[in-house]
């Protein structure tokens, strides 16, 4: 059974930092772009972060340039989204997400993943 396990969610202060990591069971990640969606309170869910199966490409959602970090291990089949100067408009659960043979911009912009993990909650506030 293919699945993703978020975790390292939780409650941080404004200009703290979490990271985020997805596990991946069932299947290896090889193949898979991998991507980072948040859906806040009364918004539409939106593509955070996304990467590449083998070459490293990676998109980021304007919101979170400069302030996040994606990265993947394939030996450990897991993703990571290192969250750095958090805001409270990064307020939202978070969902890890793949798709396969597509490009990071193409999964994050245009069209949705194959698979969902269950989201961890990220809540920035003082």
């Amino acid at each position: 059974q293919l699945k993703l396990v978020e975790s390292g969610g939780g409650l941080v202060q404004p200009g703290g930092s979490l990271r985020l990591s997805c596990a991946a069971s069932g299947f290896t990640l090889d193949y898979f772009t991998i991507g980072w969606f948040r859906q806040a309170p009364g918004k539409e869910r939106e593509g955070v972060s996304c990467i590449g199966f083998s070459d490293g490409i990676t998109y980021y959602a304007d919101s979170v340039k400069g302030r996040f970090t994606i990265s993947r291990d394939n030996a450990k089949n897991t993703v990571y989204l290192q969250m750095n100067s958090l805001k409270p408009e990064d307020t939202a659960i978070y969902y890890c997400a793949a798709k396969r043979f597509t490009t990071p911009t193409v999964m994050c912009v245009h069209s949705g993943p194959d698979y969902w993990g269950q989201g961890t909650q990220v809540t920035v506030s003082s």
